[in-house]
Formats: structure tokens, C-alpha cells, sequence
């Protein structure tokens, strides 16, 4: 993990999903969804998933996101699709951030192909501390 700011250095890769989640809300994402992968994936431990209303709209989500998770001095190791907006990847490592635009999201199904994964409830990303690492 990148360097972190030294309040922060405890975070756990849950927490820093949720705080994605929560940038996005605050940013008005539309169906946030965050799958808890550990255990079935062993590139990352949760994917955050949120729709945006219009490419650009998509890529000021994408813009919050980074702003967020900037703040605690932590940046993406890879950014994609920013420019067109449709589907944006961000790669925290432990955490990847895939916002769409409408029909993308449907069209590639991230939810279906990952139909094991739990996930985290959406009270546990408004708030912070509500959810453990263990259970989700």
C-alpha cells in the first residue's frame, strides 16, 4: 500500500472502500454497491461499483473519489476510461473503484460475474465504523 497519511495508516482496505462509497454518495452516485471479494479474488479485497447519470457526471464521481482517498495520501496505481466517461477504473490496489454510465453497467454485469461476493450494506458505507473488517 502507497504511503498513507499517518492518521490514517490504520485504515483497513474495508474502510477505504467505504470512504470511496461515501465521496461518491456525497456526489449524488446512483446504485452504490461494494462486494466484498477477499477470499475469492486475489488481486484486490472489495470492488466499489456506482452508476453516474452522464459520461460527465462519471468522471466528476471518479474526480470525488480521487479527491477523497487524495486527501489520506493514497492514489491510484492505474486510472481507465476517464476520458470517455463511460466506464471509469480506479485501482487502489486493495480496493478497485468501477463507476459506469447506464447501460455499461448492465452490459458487463460486474455484480453477476461476482455473484459469490458479499456485500457490504449500504448503512455500513454511510457511516464510518459501523461494519468490522471480518463482517461485512
Amino acid at each position: 500500500m502507497k504511503k498513507v497519511h499517518q492518521k490514517h495508516a490504520g485504515k483497513s482496505s474495508l474502510e477505504l472502500a467505504r470512504l470511496a462509497g461515501r465521496a461518491a454518495l456525497d456526489k449524488k452516485a446512483e446504485n452504490l454497491v461494494i462486494l466484498d471479494v477477499r477470499g475469492i479474488s486475489s488481486f484486490t479485497d472489495f470492488f466499489v461499483l456506482m452508476t453516474g447519470r452522464s459520461t460527465r457526471h462519471v468522471q466528476g464521481l471518479a474526480e470525488a473519489v480521487e479527491d477523497a482517498l487524495r486527501e489520506k495520501r493514497l492514489s491510484p496505481a492505474a486510472t481507465e476510461g476517464l476520458r470517455d466517461g463511460l466506464w471509469v477504473l480506479l485501482d487502489y490496489n486493495d480496493v478497485v473503484v468501477h463507476i459506469f454510465y447506464g447501460e455499461t453497467r448492465e452490459f458487463y454485469n460486474l455484480e453477476g460475474l461476482w455473484h459469490d461476493a458479499p456485500r457490504v450494506p449500504a448503512e455500513a458505507v454511510a457511516g464510518e465504523g459501523q461494519a468490522s473488517e471480518g463482517k461485512p
